[in-house]
């Protein structure tokens, strides 16, 4: 049969229409293969973090305290400008957790502003994974980079009594923007350039305590770090305790994408609770993770005890 010139070119421009048209991919965290160095799964009984305190506190008083606190085993150090949380210790993996662990991590702040100098508003301290240092480099996007976590919601009458964020579980990627200076006078000149920069993404785990104090009634509420216009989104209400898996991968179109189902199990795809182009721009490259650990920092309240476990950096090229 005979196909005439016409038909030929008609079927050549519906193609390219329907690949042009087609979703880009959304990788699936977790999907490829495992990053080996990165991450960690607690399951060394001689785990241990050196704290070489005073903490950082250089977001409130410029104060970075050096040397850094850091894990022995060189996969985690204190974030410069809020300080590690104050316990940072390997604890035996809460019930439920993944099949044949035995380690977990556990992270809890008093002072997440400047230790003896209570603030009394919402601070907090972050624990990041040595992913770019130790790799020499950022991740680009090219190579569909995602992370995985599992995190342990302890039932809502052991959490700190405060409305707003308590939990963090974050990305710190690397996106182009453009710079405009421009010169002044009579004849005033302008030029532009392209930059790359660093921006933190993530989820962020609200407490919502029942305002008539009914705890049956706590929720909280999942929200993620940003949309194209740079503000958060809640995503989900998590009315459920326990183990959750939260997981962000990176597509090479520049989208970040948030999946989050509350088991241990490995993401799906009806797992995905957004996708973004973050602050209305392209991902290009992922530099590394980490876990943030917020109270309301009046020098004598605990925040609620956080346990993570098995968070895993992949490759799917």
């Amino acid at each position: 049969m005979k196909v005439s010139r016409f038909a030929i070119t008609f079927l050549i421009f519906a193609g390219v229409c329907a690949a042009l048209s087609a979703p880009a991919q959304v990788i699936l965290p977790g999907s490829g293969r495992p990053v080996q160095g990165l991450g960690d799964d607690f399951e060394d009984e001689k785990w241990e973090y050196v704290f070489n305190n005073p903490k950082s506190t250089e977001d409130n008083n410029k104060i970075s305290n050096g040397p850094i606190g850091e894990s022995k085993n060189g996969r985690w150090y204190e974030g410069g400008k809020r300080g590690h949380p104050d316990i940072v210790r390997r604890v035996p993996t809460p019930g439920g957790g993944l099949e044949g662990s035995q380690g977990a991590l556990l992270l809890r702040s008093v002072f997440s502003g400047i230790p003896g100098h209570p603030s009394f508003r919402m601070q907090q301290d972050d624990l990041i994974a040595d992913v770019n240092y130790k790799l020499g480099d950022s991740i680009p996007v090219s190579r569909g980079p995602s992370v995985v976590t599992r995190v342990y919601l302890p039932p809502f009458k052991e959490w700190e009594r405060r409305a707003g964020s308590t939990f963090a579980f974050r990305a710190a990627t690397e996106s182009y923007t453009t710079k405009r200076n421009t010169s002044g006078g009579l004849f005033a000149r302008s030029s532009s350039g392209k930059s790359l920069e660093t921006f933190w993404l993530g989820f962020f785990i609200d407490f919502r305590p029942d305002p008539q104090g009914d705890r049956s009634k706590d929720v909280a509420i999942l929200r993620i770090r940003a949309d194209e216009s740079g503000q958060d989104v809640p995503v989900l209400t998590m009315n459920t305790t326990g183990w959750w898996t939260l997981g962000m991968s990176f597509s090479p179109d520049g989208r970040v994408h948030y999946f989050a189902r509350p088991d241990i199990k490995d993401l799906r795809a009806e797992n995905r609770v957004a996708s973004e182009y973050c602050y209305g721009l392209r991902t290009e490259t992922f530099k590394t993770f980490f876990f943030c650990v917020c109270s309301g920092d009046d020098g004598r309240t605990w925040s609620t005890e956080w346990i993570v476990d098995d968070p895993t950096v992949f490759l799917t090229r």
